[in-house]
């Protein structure tokens, strides 16, 4: 047996034990300063109480704001601070596959920038991932009570329709603020599609996944990026990267259409031979075809969503351009590394 002392984790091992926290970003300049001190606040307390080490990482995904500039300016402490800047606005599900390309530690955490996934649960997200071996953890909208009626019937109906037939159906209500394990964020960059939806994604890859319920902090600045032209798209996304659930709906109302019509048909038929009775043609036929007509279109409609994905995937674009890449590694001077190539 040898007697000798253990040798000390390299610097590989220690990024793997480590935690990078990924934050998109999309004209936050107001909100920065406050959410990097609660940030820092985080971060120290995983050197100081777990030895666990820990990075930040901002994703500027287009601002028009004064966002770079302040994050050039917040300080990085005792961990490290990158700063990528994405080369146009290219969507929340781009940058947040940005940061996660450039993690360069083996755990992930996932939050948004404005300030309402509240620093602070995350020391319960960490717990529950070294203390119980949890590989994703997510969090989840607590209530909907403070929401109108109408945006939980949609939000209802949206979960409804995503796992419809799904062997695993994504969690309702789940947010985007969840921390990935190492073995789980090599899962997800296996992942080789273009067109993400991170939720569906982390929820997929399977592990030992908990749910833990949190209610969102209100914004101190600004008003919300996401309206309902976003969220529909981010819903039609959704959809059709997870889901054949519509397909199969058009299917279903193609046979329903087909059995209405035979039957229709033949009670016509039956009352003109017994009772004698005119058939109805100009209401009849008008009506016929503008129903006929647009469930076409609507089933047009919903395969050229699938088409669209099809087509996006065999172009293979990248997923965004990285126009700036900034590093710093605590009180040490910036060290800027712009890239003009796809990452």
């Amino acid at each position: 047996m040898n007697g000798g002392s253990k040798s000390k984790p390299g610097p590989a091992a220690a990024a793997a034990d480590g935690l990078s926290v990924v934050v998109p970003i999309y004209n936050e300049a107001s909100n920065l300063p406050a959410l990097h001190e609660r940030l820092a606040g985080f971060a120290e307390r995983l050197a100081r109480e777990r030895r666990i080490a820990a990075e930040i990482i901002y994703v500027n995904d287009g601002s028009r704001d004064n966002t770079v500039e302040v994050v050039r300016q917040l300080p990085a402490g005792n961990f490290g601070v990158q700063l990528i800047s994405l080369s146009r606005n290219f969507g929340k599900e781009a940058a947040l596959l940005a940061g996660l390309d450039h993690a360069r530690h083996g755990a992930v955490l996932f939050m948004d920038g404005d300030g309402q996934h509240p620093p602070e649960l995350a020391d319960k997200l960490v717990a529950l991932w070294r203390d119980e071996g949890y590989d994703v953890v997510y969090t989840a909208k607590a209530s909907r009570a403070n929401e109108s009626a109408s945006r939980r019937l949609a939000i209802r109906f949206f979960y409804r329709l995503l796992n419809w037939g799904v062997r695993n159906p994504i969690p309702e209500d789940a947010s985007d603020f969840r921390l990935l394990s190492p073995r789980a964020v090599s899962a997800l960059k296996q992942l080789p599609e273009r067109n993400r939806f991170f939720k569906g994604l982390s929820s997929w890859i399977g592990f030992r996944q908990m749910r833990v319920p949190y209610e969102p902090a209100q914004r101190t600045h600004g008003r919300s990026k996401w309206n309902l032209r976003a969220s529909v798209g981010l819903s039609i996304e959704g959809i059709t990267a997870f889901s054949t659930a519509p397909l199969r709906l058009a299917s279903l109302l193609g046979v329903a259409l087909s059995v209405t019509a035979l039957f229709f048909g033949g009670w016509i038929i039956f009352e003109t031979l017994f009772y004698g009775k005119d058939v109805a043609g100009y209401p009849s036929i008008i009506v016929g075809i503008m129903v006929i007509g647009g469930v076409q279109l609507l089933m047009i409609g919903i395969m050229g969503e699938y088409i669209a994905k099809i087509l996006s995937e065999l172009k293979g674009r990248p997923v965004y351009f990285i126009a700036e890449h900034e590093i710093r590694e605590g009180a040490a001077a910036a060290k800027r590394d712009p890239r003009e190539a796809a990452e």
